[in-house]
């Protein structure tokens, strides 16, 4: 039977933080898998402003409108 638990590793012993119903001196297999430290959260807040002066940003929204108003769609025939 498989099971996930939550462990700490400590001084070369990972202990369980979690009751774990495996007789004493049974031979188990354990995964590691690390919990990162921070969230994907702060690692977005901490790349704000990233882009800052890299474009200019009123030019960018000018050729934004600019570019809407050239249509190559053809008029619907109703």
């Amino acid at each position: 039977m498989g099971k996930t638990i939550r462990a700490r590793f400590s001084k070369g012993v990972i202990k369980p933080l979690e009751e774990v119903d495996v007789a004493d001196g049974k031979e188990v297999f354990v995964t590691i898998i690390e919990v990162p430290t921070s969230s994907k959260e702060d690692a977005f807040e901490r790349s704000a402003g990233g882009w800052k002066g890299t474009i200019d940003a009123e030019k960018l929204i000018k050729d934004i409108y600019s570019d809407r108003l050239i249509s190559t769609r053809k008029t619907p025939k109703l």
